[in-house]
């Protein structure tokens, strides 16, 4: 399959993306970014298996459906339901759930699917999510022992059928590919890592996800498991409908091995 992506380019300084700018919902200020195509292998047609403890990826079905939108109660239910997913198939044996963040691919929506390629948190942002969600104390014994951050992405509603969720396979990168790109919200700041354009990376993802379908991947661990740089793909499945838009629900959890 052939999509297009926006990676960063590379800058003597660190850039940013200004949210709610002037106090707008959704009004967006971003750095530069650098329209590429690429090959993306699509997992659905073939027999490859990712592992999350050696790929720091993996694939799930036959799940429940998401309530959307959300009621108090229905997130809890769905916070204990992230919990055993995560004991079972990661292995965690405690699990914070911290944010879900809805992604609607419509210019009216407050948060539009990512379309830059990056990874969630940089080491520094990282260390200070850990403190704000724990405080010092407990994040010192966090770092002690063996701890990460993962994300959990799935399809609201309908089939992903335009922009969907693709991921560089991380043994296809460089460290001189990765730069820190700060982020500015009204009320706190973080920082992410931003991806610069490499022909080598091997771009995959998997097909026409469903609503029963979820991935579960690593976005941070302090003991080296592969993190994966990642982005909604511009491109459409054959026979998409124009009347269906992408909507998906990504949480972020923070959880001790």
């Amino acid at each position: 399959m052939n999509a297009s992506v926006n990676y960063h380019v590379k800058k003597p300084f660190i850039q940013a993306f200004e949210f709610d700018v002037d106090g707008i919902d959704g009004n967006l200020v971003s750095p530069e970014l650098f329209t590429t195509d690429v090959s993306v292998y699509d997992l659905r047609e073939s027999q490859t298996n990712t592992v999350f403890n050696v790929h720091g990826i993996t694939f799930l079905e036959n799940l429940s459906p998401v309530a959307y939108p959300f009621t108090a109660e229905q997130e809890q239910v769905y916070n204990k339901e992230i919990q055993t997913l995560l004991s079972t198939h990661v292995s965690a044996k405690d699990v914070l759930v911290f944010d879900h963040t809805i992604r609607i691919d419509d210019e009216s929506a407050s948060r539009r699917p990512a379309r830059n390629v990056h990874n969630d948190y940089s080491e520094k942002g990282i260390q200070q999510r850990l403190i704000d969600l724990v405080g010092e104390q407990k994040a010192a014994e966090y770092n002690e022992g063996h701890f990460g951050f993962v994300n959990i992405w799935r399809p609201v509603e309908d089939t992903i059928m335009s922009s969907p969720l693709g991921f560089i396979c991380p043994d296809s990168m460089n460290d001189e590919d990765w730069m820190t790109i700060a982020l500015k919200y009204p009320d706190r700041h973080g920082e992410i890592l931003g991806v610069a354009a490499n022909r080598q990376h091997r771009w995959f993802y998997k097909s026409k996800m469903q609503v029963d379908e979820a991935i579960i991947f690593n976005i941070y661990d302090n003991k080296g498991l592969p993190y994966l740089a990642h982005s909604a793909l511009d491109m459409k499945e054959e026979g998409a409908p124009g009347n269906i838009v992408r909507k998906s629900i990504e949480s972020r959890v923070l959880v001790k091995y």
